[in-house]
């Protein structure tokens, strides 16, 4: 970070959630195991998974989307460096209502709200119906999907983002339900766990934390040191240990 662009952000993850280099991995292995000829990515940001799934599937290409031009202009440099720039596009654009065809591997990790304009927790169903439409016969979905681990307290609720409410996640069991009636099979499930929770929150403000210490006097630091501080508490004080994370590897019935 540099005085002239003090809100450079999350340059200090390689993935924008709860994931870490040895789960990417494994991940990466088992979503490459029946050889995608076609990838999508919806709600992509940098689409550094979408990436590492392409380098281990050569004969892949892959499409990116998301709305954050920043985010998809550090995914297009990042293809570039890997040597992919011709084997996936990343597109500015909503997922909802996506006229994309299908894909042998679709990715939603952490983006099931951006395929439908229904409010939590309806928009998990809702993501689904549409993610079994965008995956061919025999392909994956991998959709990566917030969760209480058990139901929140009401102080606990208050500590979080203004107007969070318990009805606004389901628990991990309701989910695997849900993803049976849309029409998959969950193969594998799994959730991040607190050392992945962590790196990712460290991470996420590592940037600004490094850059309010260097610069407090800055006139931009009153305002960052102030967001900073609010979403660390929302951490430490609110969803840690409540907020899961899973990742569902899901196959198409019939």
């Amino acid at each position: 970070m540099t005085d002239a662009d003090p809100r450079a952000h999350m340059t200090q993850l390689s993935f924008h959630g709860p994931l870490s280099q040895a789960r990417a991995a494994r991940l990466t292995e088992r979503l490459t195991r029946n050889h995608p000829g076609t990838v999508l990515d919806i709600g992509c940001g940098w689409g550094e998974l979408m990436l590492r799934i392409l380098a281990a599937a050569p004969d892949a290409t892959g499409v990116g989307i998301d709305t954050d031009e920043g985010d998809l202009a550090r995914g297009r440099e990042g293809a570039e460096a890997r040597g992919l720039a011709d084997r996936v596009t990343f597109a500015l654009e909503s997922g909802v209502g996506t006229a994309r065809e299908p894909a042998d591997l679709v990715l939603c990790v952490g983006s099931s709200h951006a395929l439908s304009d229904v409010q939590p927790p309806g928009h998990t169903a809702a993501a689904l119906a549409v993610l079994r439409r965008l995956v061919t016969p025999g392909g994956r979905v991998l959709l990566g999907e917030g969760f209480w681990v058990r139901p929140p307290t009401e102080a606990e609720l208050a500590a979080m983002w203004p107007g969070m409410t318990a009805g606004e996640l389901f628990d991990l069991a309701q989910i695997a339900d849900l993803t049976v009636e849309a029409g998959f099979r969950p193969a594998w499930i799994e959730t991040a766990s607190e050392q992945e929770w962590e790196e990712f929150e460290s991470g996420y403000q590592a940037d600004e934390e490094e850059w309010l210490a260097a610069h407090p006097d800055h006139p931009d630091a009153a305002e960052i040191r102030r967001g900073v501080d609010e979403h660390r508490s929302y951490w430490l004080r609110g969803y840690r240990g409540l907020l899961g994370f899973a990742y569902f590897t899901l196959v198409p019935v019939g």
